[in-house]
C-alpha cells in the first residue's frame, strides 16, 4: 500500500513557469484540483512530501493552506533527502512511497519510489523511466490524477469518495 507521496513543485504541481513582478516577487500557479485530491489523501491518513530544488516563499505558503507537513526546499540530492524521510516515518520506500518528478533532477527520487509518475509535458528522459505517464501536464491536475490512481491501487477509492458523500 502507497502511504506517502512525494510531489516536485516546478512542471508538477505548476506549469514550470516562473514569473518575476515589477518588483522580484516570484508568482506561480497551483491547480486547485491537485489541492483538494492532496487534502483528501491525507484525510484518509496518507503522508506526503514537497521535494523540490529551488527555494520560494510561495512554496512554503501553499505547503501551509494544504497542511503538508514535511517539506524540503534547496534540495540538490532529492534521492537521499527521499531516504532521510522515508527513515525518518518509518516509510519502506521500495514498497510504500509514490513519486511525480518531470526533469532531470527528479530521476534518482523516482527511481527509488514503490511507484511513479511524470507528468504528459515531462522530459522524455523521464517519461521513459517511470512507471505512469500522466494525461494531464504539469500545473493541470496532474497530481489530481496520479493521487486518483492511487487511491484505486490502494483500494481506497470509496473512503476517498465518502470524505465528499
Amino acid at each position: 500500500m502507497i502511504k506517502l507521496i512525494v510531489l516536485d513543485v516546478d512542471g508538477c504541481l505548476t506549469n514550470g513557469q516562473i514569473i518575476y513582478g515589477e518588483s522580484g516577487e516570484e508568482i506561480k500557479a497551483f491547480n486547485v484540483k491537485d489541492g483538494l485530491a492532496i487534502k483528501s489523501w491525507m484525510r484518509l491518513g496518507h503522508e506526503v512530501a514537497i521535494i523540490t530544488g529551488r527555494r520560494s516563499g510561495i512554496v512554503k505558503r501553499r505547503a501551509d493552506e494544504l497542511g503538508i507537513l514535511h517539506l524540503y526546499q534547496g534540495v540538490k540530492d532529492k534521492r537521499k533527502r527521499l531516504e532521510m524521510l522515508c527513515s525518518d516515518l518509518g516509510i519502506d520506500a521500495a514498497t510504500e512511497v509514490a513519486a511525480v518528478g518531470d526533469d532531470l533532477n527528479d530521476l534518482t527520487m523516482l527511481e527509488l519510489a514503490a511507484v511513479s509518475f511524470a507528468p504528459a509535458d515531462a522530459s522524455s528522459y523521464i517519461t521513459g523511466r517511470v512507471d505512469n505517464v500522466l494525461s494531464r501536464r504539469g500545473g493541470e491536475a496532474a497530481v489530481r490524477e496520479m493521487i486518483e490512481a492511487l487511491m484505486r491501487r490502494n483500494g481506497e477509492e470509496e473512503a476517498f469518495l465518502a470524505q465528499w458523500q
